[in-house]
């Protein structure tokens, strides 16, 4: 899944009463005028208690910012903004046009509207990352497990963490009662709250993943990351990106010195190796993780659970697949660059799982072995599947359900078709969150992609809805087999033509294993 292209009302959202932090008033001359320009309507001495950038949720003393959005502008919802208590509003020149005259409360004009929002809120909320040590990372796959382990690892040297990302906002594990619009990383206000949130409950650290989205619209400006990180790149997001280059740069905007004063790179991949030496030319701080090259801390042995590195740092860890030893060094070296003890933190990894990465599905004696991953790029559908390579020499068959979402990323459909059949014995090709296009067209792309590795029916099977795809490969597969539903993972629903309807893969595998059993 993507962070959204941003249709401004329909997507941007803010921090909710019961979790936002608490802002001393300002005026709104002296926190909005250092970014922005007053239009006539800017006099008088205006308290400022919070930015927005949603009409909906404006509350009393709000800064209300009206971007410009894909299908709409935020200023024609600004009488909404000011009926709801709105104290100003910060827009651009064609925002101001649109407000016509005098609005009832003082507005400004930005040239650099994101820029702006961003540090006013940072100002608002009192730099809140001056106070906390900030990790961020930054990839096509492997985000989400890299910020979990590190949050995991954080807290195992005794630090009070927050975590930012796919799996939602937490504060030591625990949720925050936050609202969230975009998937993986909060618009700059937002995020600023949130920070602000996160140390006034007393945070020490925050684990958080940056989306190319986030970098391309300033949504971390004006952090500045102790450590950042990057996992790998490939195809993905390009109906965000113009072209892969252009995904790249975005990517790597986060390692500039002005966004980060050490990294971390997994040079394995071509697009990490390339950014490595790219770093090497700043005053950023590099660390590199490798299998093969010559690299800082390159792994040199995995042993069931049981992880080796060439500098002799050792531990265990729950997650199987190479892919997820490479996250779990990762994260160690984020650690080491912050100046903390790794051996320390590297004990904290041995028992943690992550929600719909690998996620093994409790099911009774005599089922087979199934697992739920979130893999929906045909890069992460490979990796998924490569761990259980061994298993398929050994006899036991691996059947793979998978689909692809609607309405983004139409490129990928046939190569996830094609990875699956190359790394499954049985490929069950499913919806995945169709949206607003025919499933039935979606799927077929999958299939022609798995078809043109094999023309086997028995192999590449058309599974149709995904509860039914479910049960027909439980039903398919023996004693001894594995089951891997891909694609949706954590997520506990499912969008068809504008419903999210609820769907978890996990408990649906439960429930279609017992409806299999009784059928028997």
């Amino acid at each position: 899944m993507t962070d959204p292209i941003e249709p401004l009302e329909a997507s941007h959202g803010k921090v909710e009463a019961a979790g936002r932090a608490q802002a001393a008033p300002r005026e709104f001359a002296d926190l909005v005028m250092p970014w922005a320009t007053p239009t006539a309507s800017a006099v008088g001495a205006v308290p400022v208690t919070g930015v927005c950038l949603d009409s909906r949720l404006v509350r009393a003393g709000d800064l209300y910012v009206a971007l410009p959005g894909t299908r709409a502008h935020g200023a024609d919802f600004a009488a909404k903004a000011v009926a709801a208590g709105a104290a100003g509003i910060l827009t651009d020149a064609e925002g101001a046009e649109r407000l016509g005259g005098d609005v009832g409360v003082p507005v400004a004009v930005a040239a650099d509207l994101r820029g702006a929002m961003a540090r006013i809120a940072a100002d608002l909320y009192a730099e809140p990352t001056d106070s906390l040590r900030m990790f961020g990372v930054t990839g096509t796959n492997g985000k989400t497990t890299t910020t979990f382990l590190l949050a995991a690892a954080l807290r195992g040297l005794g630090l009070r963490v927050g975590s930012i990302g796919t799996l939602g906002f937490e504060l030591d594990s625990e949720p925050l009662r936050v609202a969230r619009t975009t998937v993986t990383t909060p618009e700059s206000v937002d995020l600023q709250a949130l920070l602000a949130l996160m140390r006034d409950l007393g945070a020490q650290a925050v684990a958080m993943e940056v989306s190319s989205h986030a970098m391309v619209q300033r949504r971390t400006e004006p952090v500045r990351f102790d450590v950042a990180a990057f996992t790998n790149l490939s195809p993905e997001h390009l109906d965000f990106h113009p072209d892969m280059e252009h995904y790249f740069e975005a990517k790597a905007a986060l390692f500039s010195p002005d966004h980060c004063r050490a990294a971390v790179v997994n040079i394995d991949d071509e697009a990490g190796a390339r950014l490595a030496e790219r770093i090497r030319g700043t005053d950023v701080e590099l660390r590199t993780v490798s299998w093969r090259e010559p690299a800082d801390y390159r792994i040199t042995e995995v042993s069931g659970r049981h992880v080796r590195l060439a500098s002799g740092l050792e531990f265990d860890l729950l997650l199987p697949g190479d892919f997820n030893v490479t996250n779990a060094v990762t994260a160690l070296a984020m650690i080491e660059l912050a100046g903390l003890d790794r051996a320390a933190a590297a004990g904290a990894l041995g028992t943690v799982t992550v929600p719909g990465r690998m996620q093994p599905v409790d099911l009774p004696s005599g089922a087979p072995t199934a697992f739920v991953d979130f893999a929906h790029t045909p890069e992460a559908v490979r990796s998924a599947l490569a761990v259980f390579g061994r298993d398929r020499t050994r006899g036991r068959r691996v059947i793979a359900v998978l689909g692809c979402g609607g309405d983004r990323d139409r490129v990928k459909r046939e190569p996830m078709g094609r990875v699956a059949a190359e790394g499954a014995d049985i490929v069950v090709v499913t919806d995945d969150n169709p949206r607003s296009e025919d499933p039935a067209a979606i799927r077929a792309r999958v299939l022609a992609g798995a078809r043109s590795v094999t023309d086997d029916p028995a192999r590449v099977i058309d599974g149709g809805e995904r509860r039914a795809a479910i049960g027909l490969a439980l039903r398919t597969a023996g004693v001894n087999d594995v089951v891997v539903v891909l694609g949706k993972g954590h997520e506990q629903g499912q969008e068809i033509r504008g419903r999210v309807v609820p769907f978890d893969d996990a408990s649906v595998i439960v429930e279609e294993w017992r409806a299999a059993e009784g059928d028997r």
